[in-house]
């Protein structure tokens, strides 16, 4: 299908990362129901986490899905720990998305590959990846980019179809939608009225400082909440341990020449240098086809003459660069027509196989692409394909062969260490081997130690371990250690003095909550009394302050936000106080001063982005009922089924728990 794209026709715009992430996470925007609202029933056939209709979801669906979206939050490196949640998310997304496909086929929606080409034509945005400068990147390195992505292209293309079975389906879903004058214009209104407050101010840091507590009612509050402070002491175990760390034995490591070719020879095609050229070029475009498929050809004439002049202009000796800036039809123009390092198939191929037979600063004929075009090309550098002699790239290898013969050395050596350990003990097998052993002191899980660092996977095994078991090996991020466990000291309860300062804290943070929330309502309460906000918060020693105009989601010191709890002045009347307000570690009593409306004439001007903003949110109400609405039927209709035995097999292999 895709030799369609080097096909005459328009330049095509299209982000192949973006719809790669689409695929995945079109419909994640939607309200999606939970598992446990889905059938969860065991018997599941071996690999297979959900069935939606006759479609099956399997674990390699899923786990694609979740390093996609995985991928897309963390693009430099997916934290293992993440995993079991995307691949929850994923099979969510999934079995609504299949739910969503299920019923557009129900609807009789189709897609074919004359509805993918129209798509792939007009997808908006720009196509840095596949078209650069509007040229087709070619088929070798389509297929290498959805390689590097996970998927094929007979798999691409098919999702591709999908999407757009669900664009269609959503499509008729918003259709329902509607916004009235009378919604836009509250909208409006709601926006853009301005509001003067005077605002008083209890802060919480305040209460905070006038708590001074005795030692007698720190012990009371010690005694009411033992249970709080019970086995608080964590358990630590004391340890003697050999670290063994490969970084230390690079030294004594030899790589050999042979090594060398060796791994020269095993890793031999990541030193190849592809055939590149280095060009600038300078285009004169041609009209698309008109409506009746015809092109204008006096338009096609006069473009290869503009094309023709400029090249002789060129063999005149003018300068290329120059000559691209003043006539050039593209987005190279500017750049003096530069398109940068291109490899074989990566071009037109009209272009390609000229571009490839020209040498170092030789610039091509007139070249015309059929649907695109008359181009001229320059070649600025031209690279022969080859491989980078051992020589040239030993320095590079030589420090990587190092490494893996010493984790290697470090491995073996740890397993023999290991072992002597277990027939004699750590002091023996330490002296025998040139190694030290390191005793702790009592330690918890969350210390670090000498020659290992912080640790988990150590501390794991450490407090795994048994009171005088043999002497065992675990391994680290950084190497290895063979350890035994010498004494192990459990959970305590501390004394009051142990954690009187811990009690102190909690103590005053308790207490400053209830007066906090005390003094707020007592603020609140005075004000409403006296109808004078300013009297009340003398009173009870609050803070008076007053406002700018400020409109919904203006920013007022100690308030923050007036879109959280505060935008309840938006719903007052002058002279009309408020009741208490919490606003962040503050809290405030408000009195409104004034309130401006905007001007109903005014509202024309706006009018139109309030329409759009306000149909978008009910297109994504509308499709999120819709979504919603179908799980909860199919899965009544038992047409939705989760294999829970599979996805919780699943998720203890990732290091998840998936709960109910």
């Amino acid at each position: 299908m895709i030799k369609f794209l080097q096909t005459p026709g328009k330049v095509k715009k299209y982000v192949l990362g973006g719809l790669l992430v689409f695929i995945c996470l079109a419909m994640t925007a939607y309200l999606i129901p939970g598992f446990t609202s889905s059938s969860s029933l065991g018997g599941a056939p071996v690999g297979v986490l959900a069935k939606v209709g006759g479609n099956e979801i399997t674990v390699q669906e899923a786990q694609q899905a979740a390093n996609r979206m995985a991928r897309s939050q963390f693009p430099n490196g997916i934290p293992a720990a993440a995993m079991p949640f995307f691949t929850q998310q994923a099979l969510q997304t999934l079995v609504t998305q299949k739910a969503l496909l299920l019923e557009a086929d129900r609807m009789g929606l189709k897609a074919t590959d004359e509805d993918l080409r129209e798509f792939l034509h007009k997808s908006p945005g720009i196509a840095p990846v596949l078209f650069p400068n509007g040229q087709f990147i070619g088929q070798q390195r389509y297929e290498e980019l959805l390689q590097q992505n996970g998927l094929s292209v007979a798999q691409f293309e098919h999702d591709t179809k999908e999407q757009i079975l669900l664009m269609r389906l959503e499509s008729l879903v918003e259709g329902s939608a509607t916004v009235s004058t009378q919604e836009m214009m509250q909208e409006y209104m709601r926006r853009n009225t301005q509001v003067k407050f005077q605002y008083a101010v209890v802060t919480y840091d305040d209460v905070m400082k006038q708590i001074k507590p005795t030692d007698a009612e720190l012990k009371a509050f010690y005694d009411k909440n033992q249970d709080r402070y019970k086995n608080s002491i964590p358990e630590k175990r004391k340890a003697a341990y050999i670290a063994i760390d490969p970084s230390a034995l690079a030294s004594k490591v030899q790589v050999t020449p042979q090594d060398l070719r060796t791994y020269y020879q095993q890793h031999i095609d990541e030193y190849r240098v592809p055939e590149e050229v280095t060009l600038r070029q300078i285009v004169i475009k041609t009209p698309p086809a008109g409506p009746d498929g015809k092109v204008d050809q006096k338009a096609v004439d006069a473009a290869r003459a503009k094309a023709q002049d400029v090249l002789n202009k060129i063999k005149a000796g003018g300068n290329f660069a120059e000559l691209a800036k003043k006539n050039s039809e593209d987005a190279t123009a500017n750049a003096g027509g530069v398109i940068g390092t291109v490899r074989r198939g990566q071009l037109p191929q009209e272009i390609d196989k000229i571009a490839f037979s020209l040498n170092n600063g030789q610039t091509s004929d007139v070249i015309q692409v059929p649907g695109m075009g008359f181009f001229i090309v320059q070649v600025e550098n031209k690279q022969v394909a080859r491989v980078k002699p051992l020589e040239e790239i030993k320095s590079q290898i030589e420090p990587l062969i190092q490494r893996d013969k010493a984790t290697t050395v470090a491995d073996n050596l740890s397993r023999k260490v290991e072992a002597e350990a277990k027939k004699n003990d750590l002091q023996a097998a330490a002296a025998k081997n040139g190694l030290n052993v390191v005793t702790t002191d009592f330690v918890s899980m969350s210390d670090s130690l000498p020659g290992i660092g912080a640790s988990p996977e150590f501390m794991q095994a450490l407090f795994q371990a048994k009171q005088n078991d043999q002497p065992q090996l675990t391994a680290t991020a950084n190497g290895y250690v063979v350890f035994q466990v010498e004494a192990i000291q459990p959970p305590a309860t501390p004394t009051f003095d142990q954690v009187k300062q811990r009690v102190e804290t909690e103590f005053k943070s308790e207490r400053a909550q209830a007066l906090f929330a005390q003094k707020l309502q007592e603020l609140s309460d005075r004000a409403h009394a006296q109808h004078n906000l300013t009297a009340a918060a003398k009173e009870v020693g609050a803070t008076v302050k007053t406002s700018e105009l400020v409109k919904p989601g203006g920013q007022v010191p100690d308030i923050g936000s007036l879109n959280g709890p505060a935008a309840v002045v938006f719903t007052m009347k002058p002279g009309e106080i408020s009741g208490p307000i919490t606003a962040g570690r503050n809290g405030i009593v408000i009195s409104l001063l004034d309130k401006q409306e905007p001007s109903p004439a005014d509202f024309a001007a706006s009018k139109e982005q309030i329409h759009q903003e306000l149909l978008g949110q009910k297109q994504q109400e509308a499709m999120a009922l819709f979504a919603s609405n179908l799980r909860t039927r199919l899965e009544k209709e038992k047409k939705i089924v989760i294999y829970k035995s599979e996805l919780e097999k699943l998720s203890k292999s990732l290091g998840g728990d998936q709960g109910e």
